[in-house]
């Protein structure tokens, strides 16, 4: 099968080991896997920020760089659910458009989700030694429903053990853009999820999308925990270095 990965522009910017883990982890599934070069972001921010017009134009973009592939996978709930919910209602007007947008969509897979749902179980994961607890995000659980198989995943990695926290579906703070122009909200809402992670005892808290892991791990810092591990579930599941 050939399989489009769409890394995401967090992690290109920010932590390239999880597109480098996500495409091991499809390769070690069977998949032929390409990364389209010129991939930009997908247009959430922008939709988000109530910019129809720059949305659209990034959607129309990624369409066409993600055509031809029998499936396209995203490291990230959030960009999986723009892709997946949002193209066909944002294009939905346009009679050239719009089945490309629907056609996307049906082929669109946030990568737990693909790795439980299509690969089924193909995926041999690597050893982890250690406790976790899972965070959920809003986007991918709210919106793709991503509850069940990033948990059948981590349990199968040897020497895993997963806690959960209370509340591990509570939203980080995150948001994108909310951080920004809700400083203070955004910060009582992230250490609400750190104290959920304090008391869960866990070695690491795992995710699926960078934007919360990026935001839970810098509040963890400035509060002084500098020994709890933040890792998106890629990494955990691929092993090596990164986890």
């Amino acid at each position: 099968m050939r399989v489009a990965l769409y890394v995401t522009c967090l992690v290109d910017l920010m932590r390239p080991s999880v597109g480098f883990a996500a495409l091991r982890l499809l390769e070690s599934a069977g998949a032929e896997v390409f990364v389209p070069e010129g991939q930009t972001c997908c247009g959430q921010p922008a939709w988000s920020a109530g910019d129809r017009s720059l949305a659209v134009d990034l959607a129309r973009k990624a369409i066409a760089e993600l055509e031809g592939y029998d499936y396209v996978v995203i490291p990230s709930g959030s960009c999986a659910d723009h892709l997946r919910n949002v193209y066909p209602r944002l294009l939905a007007d346009d009679p050239d458009w719009a089945p490309r947008a629907q056609g996307l969509a049906a082929r669109a897979w946030e990568l737990t989700g693909f790795l439980a749902e299509v690969a089924k179980g193909s995926v041999l994961p690597a050893e982890f030694a250690g406790t976790v607890t899972y965070h959920d995000s809003c986007k991918g659980l709210r919106g793709l429903g991503i509850k069940r198989q990033p948990r059948e995943l981590l349990l199968k990695v040897p020497g895993l053990a997963l806690t959960e926290m209370v509340d591990c579906e509570e939203c980080c703070g995150f948001g994108g853009v909310f951080s920004v122009k809700f400083g203070e909200v955004s910060t009582q809402i992230v250490d609400r999820k750190c104290d959920a992670i304090a008391a869960a005892g866990a070695d690491a808290v795992v995710g699926g999308d960078l934007g919360c892991l990026l935001n839970i791990e810098g509040r963890l810092r400035r509060r002084g925990d500098e020994t709890t591990r933040v890792l998106h579930i890629a990494e955990v599941l691929a092993g090596g270095d990164e986890a």
